[in-house]
């Protein structure tokens, strides 16, 4: 498997507005160096752990975006380390993102991930929540939300391109709005099987993990 050649080959087949991410979770270091050394500056890990432990040991330059379902109790770990916490889901998790940033002066830029299939293993906020965390987020000094991200219920195209038409639905609908510490402007949807259709339907951040490295490595022990 050639990782340079995978990131040219999806370089091919995006536009040049759409963000490219490296879903690096499990990946060693030196499959990131390829990845890096082929133009890709843009990285998401889904355990705070390991987004730390690749923080501190790899090139400072990289934007490291955190992806997964975010404990409240790690949050503190994050401060200075992400460019983007892709998973903002409850009220609860604002406060806690409000108070450790809060605490270092530093700004944390979010989306807000949105359930849109409704489906119990997944995270994610429903859609009839959005406007009692909106009114929370707009309360806020240091949480900033850029845009939207969310996982979609597996499924064929027209699925897919159902679902990826409602989530646009939602971020034109708040985008059309003035809210204070709230801009749309990161529509975070699709993956490996089905960023094309995601691209289609208005994506301009796509996470790509197989597509670029390969299986993932399920071996590594999972964090505590």
């Amino acid at each position: 498997m050639d990782i340079k050649n995978n990131i040219e080959s999806l370089r091919c087949n995006i536009p040049n507005e759409v963000t490219l991410l490296a879903v690096s979770k499990t990946k060693p270091l030196n499959e990131l160096e390829e990845a890096y050394n082929a133009g890709i500056r843009d990285f998401g890990e889904n355990k705070v752990q390991e987004l730390k432990d690749k923080f501190e040991n790899f090139y400072k330059d990289v934007r490291w975006h955190f992806i997964g379902n975010l404990q409240t109790n790690k949050v503190k770990y994050l401060v200075g380390k992400t460019f983007l916490i892709h998973s903002l889901s409850s009220i609860k998790l604002l406060e806690v993102i409000e108070k450790e940033f809060g605490k270092k002066n530093i700004i944390a830029d979010t989306l807000i991930q949105i359930n849109i299939g409704r489906e119990e293993s997944k995270g994610g906020l429903l859609e009839e929540d959005l406007d009692t965390l909106i009114e929370a987020i707009e309360k806020c000094k240091f949480v900033k939300v850029k845009g939207i991200m969310a996982v979609i219920p597996k499924g064929n195209e027209e699925s897919n391109r159902y679902y990826f038409k409602k989530v646009k639905d939602i971020f034109d609908s708040l985008k059309n709005k003035e809210f204070k510490n709230i801009q749309m402007e990161i529509l975070s949807m699709g993956m490996t099987h089905d960023y094309h259709i995601a691209i289609e339907e208005g994506s301009n951040l796509i996470r790509i993990g197989e597509g670029i490295f390969g299986k993932r490595n399920y071996n590594l022990q999972e964090e505590k």
